[in-house]
């Protein structure tokens, strides 16, 4: 029992991550019908922001807020670069842009900068443990989880109690009838752009506290799973993104946890297997949504 509820609070933890980025992939889905596969180019960049800002000698106390405005700041980039000169293009021209993007901006850093790995000291906390009865507890676990609680309820707010937020809710139901509303579309879907760059900021701290480094590439396995828990809770649905990562999470702590040992390396396999399930059995993931026209 004592290991079970273990393995619930590490996935948990894991979970937590992937639905802050999964979250910012069904905020971008639901307003321009794109599933938006430069996604973890956003941590792509926030990673090499942070290991110039620590290598300069900045504490993580100001390489956090860094790491969340960097990421905000490279969504609206991407946006205006690449995704407004087509936005009124098929979904397949959409979904190649979202791959060019996300080609370019490892291209950039593979030429420009360096191929090779860059590490960056990572805060002492971060291994720390601490013991509730017989479970040992990752303080980092607990923090992700504690924050991730605090992004999620002050992402409700903002989409429940402002004007941005009746806004692009009403973009996602019908973006026609919303600008007819007098809903401004150059506004909103830069605000959901910027949103889905502050979550994959958040999102990007932890990932980048536990990785300890980065690469050209980092940005690939963070798309992957952010991708894959929209696609598992259901497209364009918000509370279908949180509970497709914390179902992703579980499933990897739980499975790499329960397989035998000379098996454990294919639990990245046998996930991708229960979701082609979930896929064959239930399409439309574990929530459905129903989606107006994009525009």
């Amino acid at each position: 029992m004592a290991e079970l509820l273990q393995n619930l609070i590490d996935g948990l933890g894991r979970g937590s991550i992937y639905a802050l980025l999964a979250l910012g992939v069904a905020v971008i889905f639901g307003v321009m019908h794109l599933l938006n596969f430069a996604h973890g180019e956003l941590i792509t960049v926030s990673g090499y922001a942070a290991f110039w800002a620590l290598d300069a000698g900045w504490s993580w106390y100001l390489v956090v807020p860094l790491i969340v405005l960097v990421s905000v700041a490279t969504s609206l980039v991407i946006e205006r670069v690449a995704f407004s000169r087509v936005r009124g293009a098929d979904d397949f021209t959409l979904l190649l842009t979202s791959f060019g993007v996300h080609f370019v901006v490892s291209a950039i850093f593979l030429l420009y900068v360096s191929a090779s790995v860059k590490t960056f000291s990572r805060p002492g906390w971060v291994t720390n443990t601490f013991a509730v009865g017989s479970l040992r507890i990752e303080v980092f676990d607990t923090v992700v989880i504690g924050v991730t609680v605090l992004a999620l309820i002050g992402t409700s707010v903002l989409l429940q109690r402002t004007m941005f937020g009746l806004a692009l809710r009403a973009a996602e139901a019908d973006f026609d009838t919303a600008r007819l509303m007098g809903v401004r579309s150059d506004s909103v879907i830069r605000g959901a752009f910027a949103l889905s760059g502050a979550l994959a900021g958040i999102a990007g701290i932890f990932w980048l506290m536990r990785a300890g480094s980065t690469v050209p590439s980092a940005g690939v396995n963070p798309m992957l799973k952010g991708v894959l828990a929209a696609l598992i809770g259901g497209l364009g649905s918000l509370r279908g993104a949180v509970l497709g990562g914390l179902a992703l999470g579980m499933a990897e702590v739980l499975l790499r946890s329960r397989l035998p040992d000379s098996v454990a390396s294919l639990t990245e396999g046998v996930v991708f297997l229960l979701i082609a399930l979930l896929f064959i059995f239930r399409p439309q993931g574990l929530i459905s949504v129903a989606h107006a026209e994009r525009v």
